[in-house]
């Protein structure tokens, strides 16, 4: 076997850091910020996870489920969703198409954007009004524990009332901004998903 020459072990290691780098990007992550108010949404997951394994386990391990997992488990699911969308609102990382601000005027793309924020606050507010009308309706209890289902409820015309605040607060933020900062950011928003 012939010798590589210094060039090219060089060149192959700034190949093989750089196939690295694309691999893992250690680098182009930012460390995972956690606020207070992504705390009920991390609960209810990782109470869902346990509830899940205790179902499994008490199942097909010692052969005798416990009658409360299976309903719990789909009322925690729902806090899951409506919690942990708080999250996802506060960052503004709601899933949406991009396609279309690439092709308008910045103006344009500004307003469109302005639009959507404040068709999201309208639905998460409103919505948040009709689950507390519901909450306050429903009387009964779980059929498998004494724990009245309006809780569940109240939790999810909270979660909407946050993401309606979260919502008001990037409409503000993006009818302040310049209609290019908009963009621009839409656009950074697409490249760090890929």
């Amino acid at each position: 076997m012939s010798k590589l020459s210094v060039d090219d072990q060089t060149e192959h290691e700034r190949a093989a850091r750089a196939a690295r780098s694309d691999l893992f990007a250690e680098e182009d992550h930012a460390p995972v910020e956690i606020r207070l108010v992504d705390l009920p949404g991390l609960i209810a997951l990782w109470s869902l996870a346990i509830i899940v394994f205790l179902q499994f386990f008490t199942r097909y391990v010692l052969n005798d489920s416990l009658a409360w997992t299976e309903e719990i488990a789909r009322y925690v699911l729902i806090l899951v969703a409506f919690l942990g969308a708080i999250t996802v609102t506060r960052k503004g990382t709601h899933i949406f198409l991009e396609f279309f601000y690439r092709y308008l005027p910045a103006t344009a793309g500004k307003w469109l954007s302005v639009a959507m924020e404040a068709m999201s606050l309208f639905f998460y507010g409103y919505m948040a009004i009709i689950a507390a009308e519901l909450a306050q309706k429903t009387r009964t209890k779980m059929a498998s524990a004494e724990i009245p289902k309006s809780l569940v409820y109240w939790a999810v015309a909270a979660g909407l009332a946050v993401m309606a605040f979260y919502s008001l607060v990037w409409l503000i933020r993006k009818m302040r901004q310049k209609p290019e900062d908009v963009v621009r950011d839409i656009e950074a928003h697409t490249l760090s998903d890929l």
